[in-house]
């Protein structure tokens, strides 16, 4: 088992959280807290379920909750560029970085299924 956080999807789930906080410090005062704030907390449970699938025996549902709270993110990310909260360069590079994370979480949810040799 690798130190979490040595992995490479840790590596972007930390600067996805990075870049959303930034984003959320300048959302509008009105969605800060709600939008913003629930956009952060997605991501620090992100960071989170990478690092109890480590630990884990059974990685999967770790995986699988993953995934879906990617979705939501994602959701956030993209209703905060449809109402013009955040920029189109902003919303590509946090798109960026949750498409590398459902890739990485994607394939490490396969590899954690496939019987062992």
């Amino acid at each position: 088992m690798a130190l979490t956080h040595q992995l490479p999807i840790y590596k972007v789930a930390y600067d996805l959280l990075d870049v959303i906080t930034d984003l959320a410090k300048n959302m509008p005062r009105d969605f800060k807290q709600s939008i913003g704030g629930t956009l952060r907390d997605e991501c620090v449970k992100i960071v989170v379920l990478i690092f109890r699938a480590n630990c884990a025996n059974d990685k999967a549902p770790h995986l699988t909750a993953l995934i879906e709270r990617l979705q939501v993110t994602e959701l956030l990310i993209r209703l905060s560029r449809d109402k013009h909260w955040i920029s189109t360069g902003q919303y590509a590079r946090t798109i960026e970085l949750t498409n590398s994370i459902g890739k990485q979480a994607g394939g490490w949810r396969r590899s954690a299924a496939s019987p062992v040799a």
